[in-house]
């Protein structure tokens, strides 16, 4: 198994955090990945800084990738149909959440939400009955 090094982990908790408080400080927006990217799909009339704010994504991430990451990007051992059919269903579930992980962990627990701290708790048990099944069940 690999060390952890947390002096990335926190640059990039950092990094999260800070551009989802200036994007509803200065826009009004809530920075949760679901909801900008099935409205910068839509037919909103406020797509262009959904656009913005996803390529800005990709670009850091590859900045960081290909120019300060001196570790590669481990590879995936599953099938790239297994991948997008698991894409799919996170997509399913994020509608049906009413937002993803980012919306309910990052930015509603940070505006005290009820209901996105109910949602954090479902996400965390699932995930933790799932890893539980996984290695000590199955």
């Amino acid at each position: 198994m690999a060390e952890f090094d947390w002096v990335p982990a926190l640059i990039g908790g950092l990094l999260i955090g800070s551009s989802s408080a200036i994007l509803l400080a200065f826009n009004g927006r809530i920075a949760g990945i679901s909801g900008i990217f099935s409205g910068a799909l839509g037919w909103a009339p406020d797509r262009s800084w959904r656009w913005v704010f996803l390529v800005g994504m990709l670009l850091g991430g590859a900045f960081y990738e290909y120019g300060l990451s001196s570790q590669s990007t481990p590879s995936s051992v599953f099938s790239p149909w297994a991948m997008v059919v698991g894409g799919f269903l996170v997509g399913f579930g994020t509608r049906l959440g009413n937002g993803c992980t980012s919306g309910h962990g990052v930015c509603g627990l940070g505006r005290l939400s009820i209901r996105s701290l109910m949602a954090v708790v479902t996400f965390l048990s699932t995930a933790m009955i799932t890893v539980f099944v996984m290695r000590h069940v199955l």
